[in-house]
């Protein structure tokens, strides 16, 4: 049986509940926004700042205020990008894996006391349906993208399109207005 629409609102109004708390933590915890940039370095052969971005969906500037803090932290290398003379290519220093395993051993550490009183099994289910809906998103996002051109959140009028889905109200799911 298919959800209803209380139980689709209940849902949206809990992701994003829950997505805004990680937002805020990502702004007021220092170690959130460098491990997120960090992470996005793990290939070998570095990254420019502009793909580091798209990844992360940030502004390329707050990138790049992260990236001159992690360099002058010793955490990246930045080089040339001898494909591009006009970009650079950010990489891990050895130190900058090692503070990225710390600050992801720091977040787990927070998210296990957040589900202490769990059981493993509710923690492997809610891990399931979670990796089930980023799968689901992708694939609607990506038939819609197929059939017209543009995600279906870019359909909408034109004060919608420049919005973007990262801005949708959860107050108004399935409310005119």
């Amino acid at each position: 049986m298919d959800p209803s629409r209380a139980d689709v609102e209940r849902m949206v109004v809990a992701l994003f509940t829950v997505n805004a708390g990680l937002d805020r933590a990502r702004r007021e915890r220092p170690g959130a926004g460098r491990l997120s940039v960090l992470q996005a370095l793990t290939s070998p052969e570095g990254r420019r700042p502009s793909d580091i971005a798209h990844t992360l969906q940030v502004s390329p500037s707050l990138v790049t205020r992260h990236v001159q803090e992690l360099e002058g932290d010793g955490l990246v290398a930045v080089t040339r990008d001898p494909a591009d003379h006009r970009s650079c290519l950010v990489s891990l220093t050895a130190r900058g894996y090692a503070e990225m395993r710390r600050l992801q051993e720091v977040g787990v550490a927070r998210f296990a006391s957040f589900v202490a009183g769990w059981d493993s099994a509710d923690v492997t289910h809610l891990t399931r349906l979670l990796e089930r809906l980023e799968f689901d998103k992708h694939a609607t996002a990506e038939h819609e993208r197929r059939r017209t051109g543009r995600p279906r959140w870019a359909q909408g009028s034109a004060p919608d399109r420049e919005r973007g889905p990262a801005d949708a109200d959860p107050g108004k799911v399935g409310k005119s207005g």
